[in-house]
């Protein structure tokens, strides 16, 4: 049963010009610890803060919520799964918001997808409910 699905597409120029210009003020303010690591390490820096930029922005989406009502930049994060496959983890209200609209006696599943294509970034987040 699929609980919600986002979409979000993000200018990575937009990411660079922010990065110039707040630097880790941005960086801390909306994202998680591991986030920052994957994309600190990576030669396309701003293209990584973009893509996790826009999985945020497509999580809150599916959760039905947008960036309010309790759910905040950090909240979600990108992750990646021991096969390398991303995904989100949520906490917070995030995780409120997840929990709130799975049915009982199902668990949620968060499917994410992360492209780039300078100069845009894109994600794509479908929540699915699953029977344990």
């Amino acid at each position: 049963m699929i609980l919600g699905f986002g979409n979000d597409l993000c200018d990575i120029r937009r990411i660079e010009r922010t990065l110039e210009r707040y630097g880790e003020r941005f960086v801390l303010r909306l994202f998680t610890e591991v986030e920052r690591a994957k994309s600190d390490g990576r030669a396309g820096r701003a293209a990584s803060y973009a893509k996790r930029f826009a999985a945020k922005e497509a999580c809150a989406k599916a959760l039905g919520t947008g960036i309010r009502a309790g759910v905040f930049w950090k909240d979600m994060g990108v992750v990646n799964l021991a096969s390398g496959r991303p995904t989100m983890a949520l906490t917070g209200g995030a995780a409120a918001r997840l929990a709130q609209m799975t049915p009982p006696g199902m668990r949620a599943v968060i499917h994410l997808t992360l492209t780039d294509e300078y100069p845009l970034a894109q994600a794509q987040v479908l929540i699915e409910a699953l029977a344990w």
